[in-house]
């Protein structure tokens, strides 16, 4: 069983072509597409937009969206103990103050 229908192969071929002649601008931005796998992607989508068989885009699970996963709970880390041996500092003894 294909993956791909025969608008899809269409629709890409149609891009591509337009590529090579440097009249196929990209969505938002208008800028002109430059390379063959932006061509393609845009083919697909196009090819997506008029119905043609064409599998899912990586990643994409739904329309709803992406389920987030919920937060692995980790263990507290235990405090540490400092080490008994460990003396406390003296305190420094202030210079006299000269007069002039």
């Amino acid at each position: 069983m294909a993956k791909y229908g025969q608008l899809s192969k269409d629709k890409v071929e149609e891009a591509l072509k337009e590529e090579k002649r440097g009249q196929l601008k990209s969505g938002r931005s208008g800028k002109t597409v430059k390379s063959r796998q932006q061509a393609i992607a845009i083919g697909l989508s196009e090819a997506r937009k008029a119905g043609g068989k064409v599998p899912p885009k990586k990643g994409a699970s739904g329309k709803s969206g992406a389920k987030k996963k919920s937060p692995v709970k980790r263990k507290a880390a235990p405090a540490r103990k400092r080490a008994a041996s460990r003396k406390k500092a003296a305190p420094r003894k202030k210079a006299p103050k000269t007069s002039r």
